[in-house]
C-alpha cells in the first residue's frame, strides 16, 4: 500500500491520528486515559515536543503537535510503544493496540493551526445522538468533555501542565478573557458550519496553501522512500491546478467563473483533467466548484461520451492534453 509522505523538519506542526487495530477501543476505562495522558506529558518533557490540542476518543486519539527538534517519528515511536506497554500489562494482553503507522499531516501553521485545534475539539459531538441535540447543548457536553484540551482553552482552572495554549488563543485575540470568549465563540460558529480541512489535505500529508506546499515539495520531494512515490505524485500535480485551468480558460475562451461554474461540456473538461491531470478526486472537485460528487462523476463520464462522438470536442481535450505534458511537473 502507498504510504503517505512523512516529513520532518524542526519546528513543524502536525494533526497526528492513531487508530485502534481493527477499530477496536484503544481505553478501557479512564485509569487507562490517564495513565495515556500522563505518558503523553512524559513524552513530551523528554523529546521536547509541544503539544497544542488532544482530545481522546474510545478507538482513536487526535493530536496537535509541534516538533522544534525535527524529531515526530521519535517521539512518536516512544510514545505509542509505552502507551501499547502499558495497556498490555494492564489488561493480560499482547500483540499490537494500533492498526498500523499513526497517520500524521504536515499544517501551515500560520493559517490552519486554529482551524485544527477547533476541528480536533468537535470530535466528541461527532459519535451517539450527541449530534443530534441542539448547538447550545453540545457546546456544553464538549466543554464538560473531560479527555481534550478544549475546557483549558475556555476556563484557566482546567488547564493541562503539557499543554501550549497560547499559539491557538493567539488567532483569537490572545490567552487573555476576551481571547477566551472569542474562541469559544468561533467553536460555536463551527458547530454548525463544521471544519473543513480533509478536502485540503494535499497528497494525504500536507494541510496548507499553495505557496506552503510549494516550499515543502521544492525542499522535501525527491528524498522520500519509493512507496511514498503515489503521494509525491499527487503533490507535484495539486499544484498543477492552476495551470490546467489557465490552460483550459485559454483554449476555450471562457472565463474562469465560466470553467467553474457554468454548466456544460466547459466544466466537465475541467472535471475531467483535474481528476486525471490534477490528482484531485472527485469530492475534491465537487467542493471546488460547489456542486456535489456524483455530479463530478456524471460530468466526467458525459464528457467521455462527447469525445466519442465529436472529433471537435476530442480536439480540444488532445490540444489541453499536449499543453498539459509539456509542463506537467
Amino acid at each position: 500500500m502507498a504510504r503517505p509522505l512523512r516529513i520532518q523538519f524542526p519546528g513543524a506542526f502536525y494533526h497526528i491520528t492513531n487508530r485502534g487495530n481493527d477499530r477496536k477501543p484503544i481505553f478501557k476505562d479512564d485509569e487507562d486515559r490517564q495513565r495515556f495522558l500522563e505518558i503523553l506529558a512524559q513524552s513530551v518533557t523528554t523529546y521536547q515536543v509541544a503539544v497544542h490540542a488532544y482530545v481522546l476518543m474510545a478507538n482513536h486519539y487526535h493530536l496537535l503537535v509541534e516538533t522544534p527538534l525535527g524529531n515526530l517519528s521519535e517521539f512518536m515511536r516512544h510514545f505509542n510503544i509505552t502507551y501499547t506497554s502499558h495497556f498490555n500489562r494492564r489488561h493480560h494482553r499482547s500483540g499490537h493496540l494500533f492498526q498500523g503507522r499513526y497517520n500524521s499531516v504536515l499544517i501551515d501553521q500560520e493559517v490552519y493551526l486554529a482551524a485544527v485545534s477547533k476541528y480536533i475539539h468537535l470530535n466528541p459531538i461527532k459519535v451517539g445522538g450527541i449530534k443530534n441535540r441542539p448547538v447550545k447543548e453540545q457546546l456544553i457536553y464538549l466543554q464538560d468533555f473531560p479527555w481534550s484540551s478544549l475546557p483549558g482553552f475556555v476556563n484557566v482552572a482546567k488547564r493541562s501542565d503539557f499543554v501550549d495554549y497560547r499559539l491557538v488563543l493567539a488567532d483569537s485575540g490572545g490567552d487573555t478573557v476576551t481571547g477566551r470568549k472569542n474562541y469559544r465563540r468561533q467553536l460555536t460558529e463551527t458547530l454548525t458550519a463544521g471544519v473543513p480541512i480533509k478536502e485540503k489535505i494535499v497528497g494525504q500529508s500536507i494541510l496548507g496553501e499553495g505557496d506552503f506546499v510549494a516550499r515543502i515539495r521544492e525542499k522535501f520531494v525527491g528524498t522520500s522512500k519509493s512507496r511514498e512515490l503515489p503521494a509525491i505524485r499527487q503533490l507535484q500535480s495539486y499544484l498543477g491546478q492552476k495551470q490546467i485551468l489557465d490552460l483550459i480558460v485559454a483554449e476555450t475562451g471562457k472565463t474562469m467563473k465560466e470553467v467553474l461554474n457554468s454548466r456544460g461540456e466547459t466544466r466537465q473538461l475541467a472535471m475531467d483533467l483535474l481528476y486525471r491531470y490534477g490528482g484531485l478526486k472527485n469530492q475534491e472537485i465537487g467542493v471546488l466548484m460547489s456542486i456535489d460528487y456524483s455530479t463530478v462523476s456524471q460530468g466526467r463520464k458525459r464528457l467521455r461520451e462527447k469525445i466519442a462522438e465529436s472529433p471537435a470536442m476530442a480536439a480540444v481535450v488532445a490540444r489541453v492534453e499536449k499543453s498539459l505534458s509539456a509542463i506537467k511537473i
